[in-house]
């Protein structure tokens, strides 16, 4: 499974890739070792199960590689416990130990994994001039990788190409949906700057296309490769109010007004409409190869009435009203999967360990609420399209595993929906410890469905 993240965020245009692997153990490395944005390598398919039951479509297990950079603003991006990953590929674009890389793959592969995503950023590809692309490396996710140089420079002299808060403070690590169709970025729309760098990436790899080794695309559509606006930075601590001590988001206050209902209207439906323009070109760069979108799990305050959290970023999901169905219904407009984060969370934990945060990712994650309204992954499965997810934080444990399980078949389900994939994150040393491992193999042999002793 692939995923090019063409992300507005972060270093916007996040691409992602996933390229198959052979059948044979040892893994072919090419010189320099080229992997297009998510690349995955994956074996050829055949008929998976999970938990004993068949599934009707294949689903696949991914590995997402360590980091690559030596620095995060990201706050809400996945670091782990270990840092021998850092620095994979540095900011040139060159892969720092490939011998390493090769053996953390073989052993991936020889525990039934079927891909390795790996994200690639605008930052780092189109970075000092415009329209000039460097397809060298890749970097991860989870660290900091500013906008083009290019684009820095613009913003310098038109800040407005940034979102910017009600304290007029400005947010350089997405460019607003405000000029998709304005000609700020040297004569070109940002509509036009997705694009071009989308279609840069298909004849760049085209061989890969061509031969079916990419298999899909994921389209990063807002901050770090998500599909939703930049609402809670990390650099900026004021924006970590609770509901309660806000007049907008308070008990009684002015979301659930007149004002209030006009407004977040307007704002999630500026994010919908934002992916629904960038879909449509991505269609047309990726003809004939699938692609995808990554929602963020967005679990905090799910427990309040208003759901502050979840209406900062763009997803309009309160009482009476289901804010995933419009995005769900948009994705399937452009034949395009979901992939959803934090399958793994447990709301026990969540309020065992943060319990001011009245999270709740259980019920976000696929459960009808208590508010009586379905939530994200049956948003996507009502809306007849296929459903991919990933954990959110680092995870080792059975119990954990468990949980993930548990969300990619639920057992009581009458329609029999499942995912259709699942990329773990992420690979790093502490996974390949040999306990960790272990766990993970287990895990991996469940999740195709294969009898487990013991378990």
């Amino acid at each position: 499974m692939a995923m090019p993240c063409l992300t507005t965020g972060s270093s916007m245009l996040n691409c992602t890739t996933t390229m198959a692997l052979p059948s044979a153990t040892v893994l072919p490395l090419r010189q320099p070792f080229l992997v297009p944005s998510v690349v995955k390598f994956s074996s050829r398919y055949h008929s998976l199960k999970l938990n004993f039951v068949d599934f009707s479509s294949r689903t696949r297990v991914s590995a997402a590689a360590g980091e690559f950079a030596d620095s995060s603003n990201c706050n809400d991006s996945v670091h782990t416990s270990d840092n021998h990953q850092l620095g994979t590929i540095n900011m040139e674009c060159k892969l720092v130990d490939s011998d390493d890389l090769s053996n953390q793959l073989k052993i991936l592969k020889s525990v039934g994994v079927d891909g390795v995503m790996v994200d690639t950023w605008w930052g780092i590809v189109e970075a000092n001039s415009p329209q000039q692309y460097n397809w060298k490396g890749n970097v991860g996710d989870d660290v900091h990788i500013p906008l083009p140089k290019w684009v820095r420079e613009i913003g310098q002299g038109n800040p407005d190409i940034y979102f910017t808060d009600r304290d007029g403070r400005r947010n350089p690590e997405s460019l607003t949906w405000g000029i998709d169709k304005e000609r700020v970025l040297k004569g070109r729309t940002a509509i036009e700057v997705y694009f071009e760098y989308m279609r840069s990436f298909r004849v760049e790899f085209d061989e890969f296309f061509e031969d079916g080794s990419i298999t899909e695309i994921e389209i990063g559509l807002g901050a770090c490769g998500e599909l939703r606006y930049p609402s809670y930075p990390a650099k900026h601590g004021s924006y970590n109010s609770q509901p309660q001590d806000t007049k907008f988001f308070c008990d009684g206050g002015d979301y659930d007004g007149a004002y209030g209902r006009f407004f977040l209207n307007w704002y999630s439906q500026s994010l919908i409409d934002h992916g629904d323009r960038v879909l449509a070109l991505a269609n047309l760069a990726f003809e004939g190869t699938p692609i995808s979108v990554k929602l963020s799990g967005i679990h905090w305050w799910y427990k309040t009435a208003s759901h502050a959290a979840e209406l900062t970023a763009g997803f309009y999901n309160r009482t009476n009203r289901d804010g995933y169905a419009p995005i769900a219904s948009m994705l399937k407009k452009h034949g395009t999967a979901l992939n959803f984060t934090c399958v793994e969370l447990r709301t026990l934990d969540q309020q065992e360990g943060f319990p001011e945060a009245m999270a709740d990712p259980e019920g976000l994650v696929w459960q009808t609420s208590h508010e009586n309204y379905d939530v994200v992954l049956n948003a996507a499965w009502d809306a007849d399209i296929p459903v991919a997810s990933e954990n959110a934080l680092p995870c080792y444990d059975r119990q954990g595993y468990n949980k993930i399980l548990e969300h990619a078949k639920p057992r009581d389900d009458p329609d029999g929906r499942h995912l259709s994939a699942f990329t773990y994150l992420r690979l790093n040393q502490a996974l390949l410890h040999e306990h960790n491992l272990r766990e993970f193999q287990l895990f991996v042999k469940r999740m195709h469905g294969e009898a487990v002793e013991g378990l």
